[in-house]
């Protein structure tokens, strides 16, 4: 969403550090002490803003820095080299970081791409099989670059049928805007940006692939393991931000269309194409199946697409990637 990107450049925001919070009993909350938690431009992850700006992490009694990242790729290197306690990230990027040897733990779903993440073609070319040839920007090894590939197998073709130009998302949008490329793939709110070219269209969109881009709260590893508690907290923080989201719509949707820079009316228009989990769909996603629905059959499917792409070395280890006990116990609650 995508939220997916390649290495670096912009400096992390603070968008809101948390005062420590105390518990329902007025003591303080035992655990860790303060924690980050990152987030990015994307639909599904902007309810965190939500969180921090109604007190819903204090709350629960967590000390929460909560980190904006104009750079989604800043936000994967971050966790990875331990400046983050836990980042919203999609399935594809988590599974490329455990390749490289980070142990990190889904321990949420967040959301699926249904619709915000798309291929966006120019005038003239009026569907995937017309990109033979063309220019096409995109933020190499990102979820939108996933996508890509899956729109150009279903059209018969591969990568090396097109002209492959890899930018950061935001500066893919801006060299398809200006002329600069026939094609690009982009997330939302970056496709209200591409978009503005006169005639441009979505040629494909990750609603043509069910369940092919979840989107998740991953955690360091070893910090699922030694503070349980803390996790469990945020989990549960999420579910109560999306209770608060429902019973205030508007107010949530001015803080999110804020956070994101678009109009509340731009942002109520990314709602189809942003699947929200609620607590059951966490539930089900997170047991064991065979159908895209299921995150460990859709764990392997991506596993085995990174290295068909040449985007990882070796399939990433799957064992402790799965944490589905902090959605269990709030659905059992």
């Amino acid at each position: 969403m995508i939220r997916r990107r390649v290495l670096a450049l912009a400096a992390t925001l603070p968008l809101a550090v948390l005062a420590a919070g105390c518990s329902s009993g007025g003591e303080p909350a035992a655990g860790p002490g303060r924690i980050t938690i990152g987030f990015s431009a994307w639909p599904g992850w902007f309810p965190w803003q939500v969180a921090a700006e109604q007190g819903l992490f204090t709350k629960h009694g967590l000390d929460v820095e909560l980190k904006y990242f104009d750079s989604y790729t800043d936000s994967l290197t971050a966790l990875s080299t331990g400046n983050l306690t836990a980042n919203s990230q999609t399935l594809n990027d988590t599974l490329s970081s455990v390749s490289g040897g980070a142990q990190q733990t889904i321990v949420l779903v967040n959301d699926n791409s249904t619709g915000n993440d798309q291929i966006i073609a120019a005038p003239g070319i009026n569907g995937v099989a017309g990109l033979k040839g063309k220019r096409v920007a995109v933020e190499q090894g990102t979820v939108d670059h996933y996508l890509l590939l899956l729109a150009l197998e279903k059209a018969g073709l591969t990568q090396s049928d097109i002209e492959l130009k890899p930018l950061l998302t935001d500066a893919a949008a801006a060299a398809f805007v200006a002329g600069q490329v026939d094609a690009v793939g982009v997330f939302a709110p970056f496709t209200s940006t591409a978009l503005q070219l006169p005639g441009s269209k979505a040629i494909a969109t990750s609603a043509d692939f069910p369940g092919a881009i979840p989107d998740h709260l991953v955690f360091d590893a070893g910090f699922v393991r030694d503070h349980g508690d803390t996790v469990q907290a945020v989990v549960q923080t999420w579910f109560d931000t999306l209770a608060w989201i429902e019973a205030n719509p508007d107010k949530a949707t001015d803080i999110m269309a804020k956070r994101a820079g678009v109009s509340a009316a731009d942002y109520r228009g990314y709602d189809a194409g942003t699947t929200i989990f609620s607590r059951e769909r966490n539930l089900a996603a997170f047991e064991s199946g065979d159908t895209p629905a299921h995150l460990d059959h859709q764990a392997r499917s991506i596993a085995e697409f990174l290295v068909e792409a040449k985007l990882v070395d070796s399939m990433p280890p799957l064992d402790g990637l799965l944490e589905p006990r902090f959605v269990r116990a709030v659905a059992a609650s």
